[in-house]
């Protein structure tokens, strides 16, 4: 008798999307770097200052021109030539890849108070990261606000119409 396999459950068949493929790619890089470490670190003695010592371990495989404030360039958006300035990881990627390893430190059993992916020292490298990629390139970093939905003016004057007729029908 062949059972059909349609009644196994749907993540059993769906490949794994983007985000967990890159996570899954992302805690294996790490978990190497653990091993490589001299001495070789456990996972369950991993701080929140070995995580930094990563992030910067990464900085040489970085592709975004950092300005040095020495730099003639230095604020500069858009340099009219090229400078030694060092290349190094853009903040965005670092954030999402913080964001990656701290769901998979949780996913693997990590307990969540103890993730140093979520030690107040990252948070603070990861902020002064920012910033400074920020000034270097003349751009200010400006948190995304949330948009409200633009309601057109004549839709606001029916809706306040509706509300005002339907609490007539109903006092």
């Amino acid at each position: 008798m062949h059972v059909s396999s349609s009644s196994s459950s749907p993540s059993s068949t769906t490949t794994p999307s983007r985000y967990e493929n890159q996570k899954r790619r992302d805690w294996n890089t790490f978990c190497q770097y653990l091993k490589n470490h001299r001495p070789p670190l456990a996972l369950s003695r991993c701080s929140g200052a070995n995580v930094l010592e990563f992030l910067r371990y990464l900085d040489q495989f970085g592709k975004t021109k950092v300005h040095t404030q020495l730099c003639p360039f230095y604020g500069h958006p858009n340099p009219p030539c090229p400078c030694p300035c060092p290349l190094k990881q853009a903040w965005g990627s670092l954030d999402a890849l913080i964001g990656r390893l701290r769901a998979a430190y949780e996913e693997t059993g990590g307990q969540s108070e103890m993730n140093p992916f979520g030690a107040r020292a990252v948070r603070l490298y990861l902020r002064e990261v920012r910033d400074m990629q920020s000034k270097a390139r003349g751009i200010s970093y400006e948190k995304k606000k949330r948009k409200r939905p633009i309601v057109p003016q004549e839709d606001q004057q029916h809706f306040v119409t509706n509300i005002a007729s339907f609490q007539g029908d109903h006092t």
